[in-house]
């Protein structure tokens, strides 16, 4: 009997016991779905902003031409060159300056501004550090660097001099000269020399498709110039659209026009003192458009001729100043026999030269590795040179 009360007493014990473990069960579920609760509320939440940025209706890019009386704003939509004139709030009108881009919304009002946004084919047109070519890597051209830095390193540096003097110094000087003489080099030792930023671009990049697009890279360009300050843009192969201007009818040659009249305006629009200057270099100043060449755009023009005895010696000695030449090696004949090859021609003797060291597993190069190489070089010119004349021949 004693027996039987006992397992009747501990009955309700246990189902309390049985109960706590389910409440407590039932507490951890409870926690753990409040937790994926706030987990696709969230989920939910960012859903949401999603689907209104998806329904926001998109804001266009305009460029501000004129900042008006009474409020107003000049605009022109970028893309379609659509002008227009809106009404701002007085806070926003007194941002606004020329030349800034904004947001504007389907009603054409203006939404926010957001500064200057430059084609990113503007951008990788600008060197984000200073190049690390010098004058001493230029052989020579010593009177020819001398004009150079007249024109645009001694302004930028020592404009005392100038209004001392009073001359306007140049505004844009031109290098013009056969392939491979140096003009490149020049723009860029230059730059460094005046510490400038060095914004280099080719003018076959201006040459586009669609009307109004080189235009707008040029106008890009300059505004990039102006903002990076004291700065050195240099036009590579310029003549790709600087060319004298023919009335043929088609439509991209008129586009060429076009970017070239840009260009034209820019450069009028510079200040000969000011932190900004103009270098261009081409192999052909016998197609230029004679606008491009006259006082007050390039008012100096320089030639970079091809070296001679002398010239070819200093730049021969550039080159091969880290190598490990033998004895026997007279560079002054090497010279003599490089008669009418360039700078460009010069650094590929020199390294070839050193490919013949090292097929033959030397340490240093020697008169006939120089030899070879010169040969080498004439025979693969005369080669491309007979290709070129009578490649169709061969087709």
């Amino acid at each position: 009997m004693s027996d039987m009360d006992e397992t009747i007493g501990s009955t309700p014990g246990s189902e309390h016991d049985m109960l706590t473990l389910q409440i407590q069960d039932l507490k951890a579920q409870i926690l753990d779905y409040k937790l994926k609760n706030e987990l696709l509320e969230k989920e939910l939440l960012q859903l949401r902003k999603e689907n209104a940025q998806l329904k926001r209706v998109p804001l266009f890019v305009a460029a501000v031409v004129d900042v008006l009386e009474n409020g107003e704003v000049y605009l022109r939509q970028q893309g379609n060159n659509q002008e227009y004139v809106t009404t701002v709030s007085e806070k926003l009108y007194r941002t606004l300056k020329p030349g800034m881009k904004v947001a504007v919304n389907n009603t054409l009002s203006i939404v926010k501004t957001i500064g200057n946004i430059y084609d990113a084919r503007v951008r990788v047109m600008e060197l984000d550090e200073q190049p690390s070519v010098t004058f001493e890597q230029v052989g020579g051209l010593k009177e020819e660097i001398e004009e150079v830095r007249e024109a645009v390193e001694y302004p930028l540096t020592k404009p005392e001099i100038y209004e001392r003097v009073g001359v306007e110094p140049p505004k844009g000087i031109l290098l013009y000269g056969p392939p491979g003489t140096g003009k490149t080099l020049i723009a860029k030792a230059v730059a460094r020399q005046s510490q400038a930023r060095f914004i280099r671009m080719s003018g076959s990049e201006l040459v586009h498709k669609y009307i109004g697009e080189g235009a707008q890279l040029v106008r890009e360009l300059f505004i990039l110039a102006r903002e990076r300050a004291p700065a050195i843009v240099f036009i590579d192969e310029i003549d790709a659209i600087g060319s004298m201007r023919t009335n043929d009818g088609t439509s991209g040659s008129a586009e060429v026009q076009r970017t070239l009249m840009q260009l034209l305006a820019e450069m009028d629009g510079f200040d000969n003192r000011g932190d900004v200057k103009i270098v261009a270099a081409t192999n052909r100043i016998d197609i230029l458009d004679r606008a491009l060449l006259r006082p007050g755009r390039f008012d100096r023009m320089i030639e970079i001729p091809l070296p001679d005895h002398q010239g070819r010696l200093a730049i021969l000695k550039i080159h091969t100043q880290h190598m490990n030449i033998g004895e026997d090696v007279n560079l002054a004949e090497v010279s003599r026999l490089t008669e009418g090859k360039n700078g460009a021609d010069l650094r590929a003797i020199c390294m070839e030269a050193g490919m013949f060291a090292i097929r033959m597993e030397r340490d240093t190069v020697n008169s006939d590795d120089f030899m070879k190489a010169i040969d080498k070089l004439s025979v693969d010119f005369d080669r491309h040179h007979f290709h070129t004349t009578f490649g169709e021949m061969f087709a």
